[in-house]
């Protein structure tokens, strides 16, 4: 797995703490999160639709896995709205935090 770290950067610049969960396997994700979060210290996780399993199991494998007691998972947020072509599509946002121990 090779991640680039300059366009990462940017990246992170750009979404100003916000991730959006995307078909990436979940460990990359965890990876990218990882380093958002170590940088910034709050990070704010978005999934849609078929992501949301994915957002959920990204949080989870931070917060109870890797950074047990040092992240903590400060916000949730679901809700759903209709698309253009009538579907119901879920949505979450999770804010996950570091916390000093």
């Amino acid at each position: 797995m090779v991640i680039d770290v300059k366009t990462l950067e940017s990246t992170i610049s750009e979404t100003n703490e916000k991730f959006v969960i995307t078909d990436k396997p979940v460990m990359e994700l965890v990876m990218e999160v990882l380093q958002i979060l170590n940088k910034n210290g709050k990070i704010i996780i978005n999934g849609n639709d078929n992501s949301c399993p994915t957002t959920v199991s990204v949080a989870n494998i931070i917060t109870q896995n890797i950074l047990k007691d040092t992240a903590k998972t400060e916000d949730i947020s679901v809700d759903s709205e209709i698309s253009d072509d009538g579907r119901l599509v879920s949505t979450i946002e999770i804010t996950i935090t570091k916390i000093s121990s």
